[in-house]
């Protein structure tokens, strides 16, 4: 079976109606208390559990994939020298000499975040941080524009006494996603970052990871679900909207990820006992994706990506689908849609409406389970 065809495919036929009360403002009591949606690929009868109930889908063999990239404190509110509130949003270090690709350390750690002092990142209001003027943050922190950056950006400086990471730790804010429209609480410090989180570098939430609790994990475990980890670091592209009609003219922004030997053996042992690979996220979809070897398994490596999946697709590596529910005529919907199929998918997102399933990345989830491709 192949994948849905694209012909006369357009950003509209990623479009669905979604009341505001159904964005998730906060995250549910306890993670694994979230609804599970299991939407059959390609279409068929609906499931509805807790996500705690997703070893009972989970089979012995099987091998699940996370993101463990952290979410860094990355969001700057300080005040010009006018008095006037300003705001700075860090997206990457900027390498000595470098133009901002930035670069990965041996365990998958965007290098120098811990240390970093120029950074690209976002300001607001843009038409005033021109280069020269600098935002106080706080008694001895500040942050000094220095240039220009890609796509209205800006680099910056940041100056502070004692170490970055530090400063950033005691005034940084959780980069809460825009449509989350409130401020960022203690709570979020937590809430925001999965249990396994390790590699720093992120400013957005890897969101299908945040229901996962200690005990579920364990569970899994116990009945003989093996584990890995990759990282692929969500830059702030992953909220920037498609805003050409076309798909295929839409320029995705590149994420670094970094694939370590172990997981690489990890899918090897999955293939030869016959098990299937769960990918915990798309942004884990796409990183296997990156790094397939054509024979169902992954190559070890580090690099950036910016794989763009839509219908039709032809999924080389990953077997089974856990993420969250995704925006409008979004490039993350679009995946969904290629694994699973977009009416599907479509139809899915209509009965969690419907039922009160919340949405987005403190939202309920949804998995797409093993099955054939999408023919439609």
């Amino acid at each position: 079976m192949t994948a849905e065809p694209s012909g006369g495919d357009r950003l509209s036929n990623y479009e669905y109606d979604l009341p505001a009360d159904r964005i998730a403002a906060m995250p549910a009591e306890r993670r694994d208390e979230s609804k599970l949606l299991v939407v059959p690929r390609g279409g068929g009868d609906l499931g509805h559990l807790r996500f705690r109930d997703l070893d009972q889908l989970v089979e012995p063999g099987d091998l699940l994939v996370v993101n463990e990239s952290r979410v860094l404190p990355a969001r700057l509110l300080g005040r010009k020298p006018t008095g006037a509130a300003a705001e700075i949003l860090l997206v990457r270090p900027v390498p000595e000499g470098g133009s901002g690709d930035g670069a990965l350390d041996a365990t998958g750690g965007v290098s120098g975040v811990e240390d970093a002092r120029v950074w690209e990142a976002l300001v607001r209001p843009g038409g005033k941080l021109k280069p020269g003027r600098v935002v106080d943050v706080a008694e001895g922190f500040r942050v000094a524009v220095l240039g220009p950056a890609p796509g209205g950006g800006r680099v910056v400086r940041l100056e502070c006494d004692g170490p970055v990471a530090e400063a950033l730790e005691r005034h940084g804010h959780v980069p809460l996603p825009p449509y989350i429209d409130r401020d960022d609480q203690p709570g979020d410090r937590e809430r925001y970052q999965t249990v396994y989180a390790r590699t720093p570098g992120s400013v957005a939430a890897p969101t299908a990871g945040l229901h996962f609790t200690p005990e579920l994990l364990d569970r899994l475990g116990a009945r003989g679900v093996e584990r890995t980890a990759v990282s692929l670091h969500v830059g702030i592209g992953t909220f920037r909207p498609v805003e050409t009609d076309d798909p295929e003219s839409h320029e995705m922004h590149a994420e670094l990820y970094h694939v370590p030997e172990e997981a690489a053996r990890a899918v090897a042992r999955a293939r030869q006992r016959g098990g299937r690979v769960w990918a915990v996220g798309t942004t884990v979809v796409r990183t296997l994706e990156t790094v397939a070897d054509g024979a169902g398994g992954i190559r070890a490596g580090s690099g950036s990506t910016d794989l763009f999946i839509r219908p039709p697709y032809d999924f080389r590596v990953v077997d089974a689908l856990v993420t969250n529910f995704h925006l409008p005529r979004s490039t993350l919907l679009m995946l969904v849609s290629a694994f699973a199929g977009r009416r599907a998918v479509l139809g899915a997102y209509g009965v969690a409406v419907e039922r009160g399933y919340r949405f987005f990345s403190y939202g309920d989830a949804m998995v797409v389970p093993p099955g054939p491709p999408p023919s439609s």
